[in-house]
């Protein structure tokens, strides 16, 4: 009979090791424990959650496989409404441990409103499991999760875009490659709201003047040191006239540049095609676009926002990686965004232990007890 639960209880003492220390102080806190019906203890329900969460398994399962394993005797249905109270919860540990890794910093005004906006395709388990893309939106650096849907993965209207969103006046959006359009920032302009998008260099023109393209290429060639970071105004074409903006980028380090390059050598040999020189050149940077006004946004700054909108994500491709996201919440806005904040917990969580790895001794313990010597 396969294990009832993935993490046996000694790894699952080590695992707490990487837990921020108030980690049952906050269950208690945000409401998660109040009538803590059919679970043993805290950690018998964030236990019974994570299986959900991190392995995948449907409540159904979850609920059999935790009552298999002594951690609670709940349906399915209360699995599910447990799930929805401990929202805040789980959000208050992912912004402990990014708090812990230094990932967020304060806004210099505490009025601006910054949301990062991304889409990502998961395919539930089985041979028959369906293809979704989730688009959901995150406010930084708080982590509140103010948008969630899901669509198919494939299909007219159901692309990565700005337009998706509701967008109010002084938001300040950043998106990736996929938000790369005119129309877009276009349509994030038109709200009366800023955008911040890694360029497309296929998809967003970018011009120096109405009738003159930019020399993007020439330009980012300034930057020749690693760490140079370089700014320019440019103009994107949109539909009721052009939209005035700056071009910020930053030269990566000649590791960086080696891993971009390979990468690229990989998938034009997948796809047997021909890679282009600028397509080279181009993966030297990290190259962005942005309404942000510089009074309040240097370009170092901009840089920095997109660095941490990159570190999300980067969760959810080690998720999509290592293990499957599993079964989507398709029921309420509050298990969704539960679901949400239960994959950026455990993405954290990988993150810390991969940053720590080096440190655990070859017993597989952390070493934080005293020694008993006699």
């Amino acid at each position: 009979m396969e294990t009832c639960i993935s993490i046996l209880d000694e790894n699952w003492e080590v695992l707490k090791e990487l837990f921020p220390c108030s980690w049952e102080e906050l269950a208690e806190e945000t409401g998660a424990t109040q009538r803590l019906r059919g679970f043993e203890s805290t950690e018998s329900l964030l236990r019974t959650l994570l299986l959900h969460i991190a392995k995948g398994y449907s409540l159904r399962e979850t609920s059999v496989k935790a009552k298999a394993a002594g951690l609670a005797s709940v349906s399915d249905v209360a699995l599910l409404k447990r799930l929805r109270k401990s929202k805040y919860w789980l959000r208050e540990l992912c912004l402990a441990l990014m708090a812990d890794s230094n990932k967020l910093f304060p806004l210099k005004d505490k009025n601006i409103k910054i949301r990062m906006f991304d889409g990502t395709i998961v395919k539930e388990p089985g041979k028959t499991g369906s293809q979704w893309r989730i688009h959901y939106s995150l406010q930084l650096p708080q982590l509140l999760c103010d948008h969630f849907s899901l669509t198919p993965s494939s299909g007219s209207g159901n692309g990565e875009s700005f337009r998706r969103f509701s967008i109010r006046k002084g938001e300040y959006v950043i998106g990736d490659r996929g938000y790369s359009t005119a129309q877009g920032i276009e349509y994030v302009a038109s709200k009366g709201a800023y955008s911040l998008v890694r360029v497309n260099t296929g998809s967003l023109p970018l011009f120096s003047s109405k009738n003159r393209r930019f020399k993007l290429e020439s330009s980012l060639k300034e930057l020749k040191e690693p760490g140079a970071v370089g700014e320019w105004k440019v103009l994107i074409d949109g539909k009721q006239g052009f939209i005035t903006g700056r071009l910020c980028a930053i030269r990566k380090s000649e590791h960086a540049i080696e891993l971009a390059h390979k990468k690229i050598k990989q998938e034009a040999k997948r796809k047997q095609t021909t890679i282009k020189p600028e397509t080279l050149e181009f993966a030297k940077y990290i190259i962005v676009f942005t309404t942000f006004p510089s009074k309040g946004f240097s370009a170092s700054e901009v840089l920095e926002w997109y660095r941490l909108r990159w570190q999300v994500e980067l969760m959810f491709k080690r998720l999509k990686s290592l293990a499957e996201l599993g079964h989507l919440p398709k029921h309420d806005d509050e298990s969704s965004q539960a679901w949400l904040y239960g994959k950026l917990f455990v993405g954290l969580l990988t993150e810390k232990l991969v940053h720590i790895a080096l440190d655990i001794s070859p017993w597989g313990y952390i070493n934080s007890q005293k020694s008993a010597s006699k």
